[in-house]
This record gives structure tokens, C-alpha cells and sequence, in this order.
């Protein structure tokens, strides 16, 4: 700030030395002139103007460091009060750019409530139809057809579902409910939705539970491992996923394990980023990129760490590792 500050002065230090300077040459020229003393009152006058100069620089950049220090967060109060006329215009600029930025952002925020708010209602509205159109399939003689009517049913579960949480992801900590969570009727009901898919597929299950029982919010938890299962039945063919349960370090673990094409070891530390896909599949336009990212950004407030461990072509390792009980303090939600 200081060198800012000589800088704006510049023109004034200039003219000061400049002015000094004419005395002394002045001096020097006209031997009537006494050179001694004029070096005398050149010298009082420059400390002069330097105190001069320290005092304005502590005034005149108060209002320019809170400035320079403000977090453009439309929060004024830590900007300092204006003193002079062009601080005052600055000022009074500011206000109002922040009062018309505040106006849009609620008119925007209201508007995106909104727009939330309809979404939600439509999805919850075509559930209906979808669940009747579900009994309808299942009442088709035709076994084929009936396959690839709930492969495409299901993906229009998901695709809806996907949408619903991402959402409510905005607004998940005030969504919470901390209680013990049977794994379990879980983890059987997301196969069960799957079941469609997985006979198609030719994907089995090997279930191994030594933890039956977690502190967690059931419902976005089941969100979480329906992504991970999701991703397994999606990659593997004919072969089995594991799912399996147990205590590390006073801390419960899950993780599910696919035999798939595994991802490449460019692409793991992207998988949980929005919109990514893959390097290797990327022309693969199923993908949406968002399901990992959902499950990522859902296992945060409820202090679940996912880790993920892949070897291409032999398969890949989801693990949830769940906190300890003393940690649930740390969730707002609790």
C-alpha cells in the first residue's frame, strides 16, 4: 500500500523536489543568495513534507485498505467510513452496486426455490405413473419383452431419482436424522431394485455383514451405496459383486467390490468430480458423471470418508468408512 500510495502521489513528491531543487540552483546561480541557508530551509521543509507525507498516508489509505481487504461478500461493515469528497463517491458507489447485487441475489434465490420447488412436485407426480407402469411389466407373459421393459423402467428410476437428490443435496444438513441404520434390509433393497438389471447382466451378490448396524441417516446413506452398487452392476459382466461389513480402528467399514473393467489410474483422482466420465470409455454418452459426485458430496455432512482402490480389467474397490460415535457431535443434523 505504501508504494501504491507514493505512486498516486507521485506528481505531487515530483513537484515538491523539483520546486527544491529551483531554490538551491536559484541559490547557487545569485551569489546574493546565501547557498547555507537555503540548504538549512531545504532541509526543514523536506522533513516537513515527509511528516506531512506520513500523516496523509495514514488517512488517505484507511479507506482504501479496508477496501483492498474486503471480502466483496456484500458485508459493508468492514469497510472503513469515508473522510474525503472522492472517498465519498467511491463509497456511495459501492452501497448502492451492493444493495442492487443483494436485490438480485434474493430474486434469484427465490427464483431458484422455486424452480426446486417445481421440480420436486413434477418428480413426485411421475413416481405415481411409474409405479403403476411398474405393476403393469410385471403382469406382461412375454419374458423377454418384460426384461427389457424393466431395464428401461429402471433407468428412468434412476434418472428421476438422480435428479430428486440432487436437489435436496443443496439442503441435505437440514435433512438429517442420526439413528442406528440396519444394513441389512438396506443393502437387500437396493439389490432388489437392481434385481432387473442384474439377471439381465448375469451379476449375482456375496454378502458378508460382521457390522449389521451403523449410526447414520438412512436415507441418504442408502442414496450412497445405491451409487456405489449402481457403478458395479454397470461395469462387470456375468461375475459377482461383494459386499461386506467390518470393524477397523473402532470404526465400521463397507465395501463394495466388482470384478469389472476397473477404472485407469489417470482417471481416480477425477471420479468423484462433477461431469467427469472417463478418459478411457469417453465416448461412453450413458455416463452423466454426477452419481459418484452426488454420493461424494452426500457422504461429507454425514462424516463418511469414500476411498476407492482399481487394477483395469481386474476390478474395483468402493470403500465407505463410517465415523466413530463420538464424532457425530460435528453434524448439525444430529
Amino acid at each position: 500500500m505504501v508504494w501504491k500510495f507514493v505512486k498516486e502521489r507521485g506528481s505531487w513528491i515530483s513537484f515538491y523536489i523539483s520546486l527544491q531543487l529551483l531554490f538551491v540552483f536559484i541559490s547557487y546561480v545569485d551569489s546574493a543568495i546565501p547557498l547555507k541557508s537555503i540548504l538549512y530551509i531545504v532541509f526543514l521543509s523536506t522533513i516537513a513534507f515527509m511528516i506531512f507525507l506520513i500523516a496523509r498516508y495514514q488517512k488517505e489509505t484507511k479507506f482504501y485498505k479496508s477496501i483492498e481487504e474486503w471480502d466483496t461478500d456484500l458485508d459493508l461493515t468492514s469497510i472503513s467510513d469515508a473522510n474525503s469528497p472522492f472517498e465519498k463517491i467511491i463509497e456511495d458507489r459501492i452501497i448502492k452496486q451492493t444493495k442492487q447485487l443483494k436485490r438480485e441475489v434474493s430474486q434469484n434465490f427465490t427464483f431458484l426455490e422455486r424452480e426446486k420447488d417445481e421440480l420436486l412436485s413434477w418428480i413426485h407426480e411421475v413416481k405415481t405413473p411409474l409405479t403403476a407402469m411398474h405393476l403393469i411389466i410385471d403382469r406382461i407373459e412375454d419374458e423377454l419383452l418384460k426384461k427389457q421393459l424393466r431395464r428401461e423402467w429402471l433407468r428412468i428410476h434412476f434418472l428421476l431419482d438422480q435428479q430428486l437428490h440432487q436437489k435436496r443435496i443443496l439442503f441435505i444438513k437440514n435433512d438429517l436424522y442420526i439413528e442406528k441404520v440396519d444394513l441389512k434390509p438396506l443393502i437387500f433393497n437396493e439389490i432388489k431394485t437392481l434385481q432387473p438389471w442384474c439377471i439381465q447382466k448375469g451379476i449375482g451378490f456375496n454378502i458378508d455383514l460382521k457390522v449389521e448396524e451403523v449410526l447414520s441417516d438412512g436415507k441418504w446413506l442408502a442414496y450412497i451405496i445405491r451409487q456405489l452398487l449402481t457403478n458395479a452392476v454397470k461395469y462387470s459382466e456375468s461375475a459377482d459383486i461383494i459386499i461386506k461389513t467390518y470393524q477397523k480402528e473402532d470404526q465400521t467399514r463397507l465395501e463394495v467390490i466388482d470384478f469389472g473393467r476397473g477404472i485407469d489410474p489417470k482417471d481416480l483422482p477425477r471420479i468423484f468430480d462433477k461431469g467427469f466420465t472417463s478418459t478411457a470409455k469417453h465416448q461412453d454418452n450413458k455416463a452423466t458423471g454426477i452419481g459418484l459426485y452426488l454420493a461424494k458430496n452426500a457422504a461429507k455432512p454425514l462424516l463418511i470418508q469414500i476411498t476407492v482402490q482399481s487394477t483395469p480389467g481386474k476390478g474395483t474397490t468402493f470403500s465407505l468408512t463410517f465415523p466413530a460415535k463420538n464424532e457425530f457431535h460435528h453434524i448439525s443434523g444430529m
